[in-house]
């Protein structure tokens, strides 16, 4: 039997899948329905990766007008570490008036705004409790004075009579010593009684005891004397010194001007009562003058004495130096003084108001951006970055240093020539990625 060949045809034809003429290739069939639907859905769970990953990458992101932001490029240049003032006009001096003394308005002798000198009478005051209270006190001072001067008088009269006594004692001695010398011979001779004789003895023993006793006397009265009289002095010097200074309230119902200069804050009426320590006004010096400013208390540690501050007044540029710090924040500010270096303008007037720039450092060279707003959003800390090609802004963080009214000085974080976004970052402050969009707005 001979071998039969695969390729032999059957009844039906050629073989299913093997095309005619070849004898080894294979009929292949379409792809099925099933099949393109898995191939298609792949696709779009590869293209959901891809997008989950980017953005993963990038962060969240926003697109965001060109015509909605500012870009200002890098730069080199020379920072002016200066901030603006605005300052006012003070005076140099001034003097506050405050009522020493209470009491009712009988008499105004000036009116506000008016130049006075020194001890000119401003404005008369009365006070009727105030002067029965004079009164009381003169009466009592004078009642004491008189009762230590009658004290010591007495010290006096007693000194006197110890002293008179003293006079009594030695002439009864020295008489007594007489007496006996003459009884003696006389008993001698038998002409006068013993008795009589014992008598002028004892006599003369005790007035000279009594010289003793009254000369110790007298030298402890004379030493309490002096230490009394010493008090009484000093007591009364103290007590007249009282009575002085009750007189001289009654004069402080007077108030007068304590320096020259121009009265202000003056408001006074006829009838007005007006309580002890009450500021009634105050005396400025008429031709002397400072400048007074707030700060922001962000300036606080870098303000020190002596810092320049200079302003332009008709066509020239005038120096300050700051001389006084008030520490105390109120409101986000704290206050300075300014004297001028030389002679003031002669045309200030107190009150007016001046933009000075005050000058906290030197002078450097360094990585400058344009002040913006966005420093308020970001507190310095970042700032957005566009790519070259202006299509996109990165967030990136930066150390930025000192600020200027025009300027921010670089630390870190940016070279120059690129492009940074500095107008404020509201509505887009959480994001990472930009995307500016650089079409017209319909």
């Amino acid at each position: 039997m001979g071998t039969i060949s695969s390729m032999e045809k059957s009844p039906e034809g050629p073989a299913q899948g093997v095309r005619p003429g070849s004898s080894m290739d294979r009929v292949i069939e379409p792809p099925s329905r099933y099949r393109r639907w898995g191939i298609g859905i792949a696709v779009v769970f590869m293209l959901v990766v891809a997008a989950v990953w980017t953005t993963h990458q990038a962060g969240r992101s926003l697109t965001v007008s060109g015509s909605r932001i500012v870009l200002s490029p890098v730069e080199s240049g020379v920072f002016e570490d200066t901030i603006p003032v605005r300052a006012r006009v003070a005076p140099l001096t001034t003097v506050f008036l405050d009522a020493v003394q209470g009491g009712r308005v009988e008499e105004i002798l000036v009116e506000d705004g008016a130049s006075v000198v020194a001890g000119q009478p401003l404005v008369r005051l009365s006070n009727s409790d105030l002067q029965l209270s004079v009164m009381s006190t003169e009466s009592r001072v004078m009642e004491q004075l008189n009762s230590m001067r009658d004290q010591e008088l007495r010290l006096e009269q007693n000194r006197l009579g110890h002293k008179r006594t003293l006079v009594d004692v030695d002439y009864e001695i020295r008489r007594l010593t007489r007496e006996i010398e003459r009884q003696d011979q006389l008993l001698a001779k038998g002409l006068t009684a013993k008795g009589d004789y014992d008598d002028l003895v004892d006599q003369l023993a005790y007035n000279r005891a009594l010289r003793d006793v009254t000369i110790e006397s007298q030298a402890t009265d004379e030493r309490l004397m002096a230490a009394q009289l010493a008090f009484f002095r000093e007591n009364t010097g103290v007590m007249e010194q009282n009575l002085r200074f009750a007189r001289d309230s009654l004069k402080e119902l007077e108030i007068k001007a304590p320096v020259d200069g121009k009265l202000s804050g003056f408001d006074m009426e006829v009838g007005q009562n007006v309580s002890r320590g009450n500021r009634i006004g105050q005396v400025d010096h008429a031709d002397s003058f400072k400048l007074v400013a707030d700060i922001d208390e962000f300036y606080l540690n870098r303000t020190d004495i002596g810092q320049v501050v200079s302003f332009a007044r008709n066509g020239r540029e005038r120096a300050l130096r700051v001389s006084k710090i008030y520490p105390n924040v109120e409101a986000g500010q704290f206050e300075i003084d300014m004297q001028f270096v030389g002679d003031a303008p002669t045309d200030l007037r107190r009150g007016q108001t001046i933009q000075a720039k005050l000058t906290l450092g030197d002078a450097t060279e360094a990585l400058l951006i344009p002040n913006g707003s966005f420093y308020q959003d970001t507190g310095g800390k970042w700032i957005f970055v566009a790519s070259p090609d202006g299509s996109t802004a990165v967030k990136r963080e930066v150390k930025l240093g000192r600020r200027n009214t025009d300027y921010i000085e670089v630390l870190d974080g940016l070279e120059a020539g690129e492009i940074v976004i500095t107008s404020p970052y509201s509505g887009f402050r959480d994001m990472d990625l930009l995307v500016l969009n650089t079409q017209k707005d319909a």
